[in-house]
């Protein structure tokens, strides 16, 4: 988990040179998967080239590679489901800071600040490794409580007209 927002269960011992380290095994399995099913589809596409009019002799290999696929998918859903899925927990601390740290949420800003005003604030923040809203109490452009009523993440989720 890339960026360690997602914590996902321990199924094995983990990393001897990595403490704390938690494997992925069952994504990589999932990605072994498709690894053959995507075989199996050149397979299917390479066979199916091969026919001769109606008759194509080769329908036993394409036959068997699809219902193989079929049953690699269907066995690698339940046990990444129950092995991963049914598992997986957010690390709220680790998201609060990565949305803190976001500067494309300076974009709330422009229609009350203004764009420069607003561009001037990410910069500092980005230049001090300081968070959008440090930045944005620092320039004076704006009090604590306007940039909490004005910088709703959740507002910018969906569309709005304004």
């Amino acid at each position: 988990n890339g960026i360690g927002e997602l914590k996902i269960p321990e199924n094995e011992p983990g990393s001897s040179i990595m403490p704390g380290k938690v494997n992925p095994t069952q994504s990589e399995a999932v990605t072994m998967v498709v690894a053959r099913v995507f075989g199996n589809d050149a397979t299917v596409a390479f066979a199916g080239s091969q026919g001769n009019f109606q008759l194509n002799v080769f329908k036993p290999v394409m036959a068997h590679a699809v219902l193989e696929s079929i049953g690699l998918i269907a066995d690698a859903s339940a046990s990444f489901d129950e092995h991963c899925v049914s598992g997986l927990e957010p690390n709220l601390p680790r998201i609060q800071a990565n949305l803190d740290s976001n500067l494309m949420q300076v974009t709330a800003l422009n229609r009350h600040i203004g764009y420069d005003a607003a561009a001037a604030i990410a910069k500092d923040a980005n230049a001090t490794g300081s968070t959008l809203r440090e930045a944005a109490l620092r320039s004076g452009k704006l009090t604590e409580e306007e940039f909490d009523a004005w910088v709703v993440p959740m507002d910018m989720t969906h569309p709005s007209a304004g």
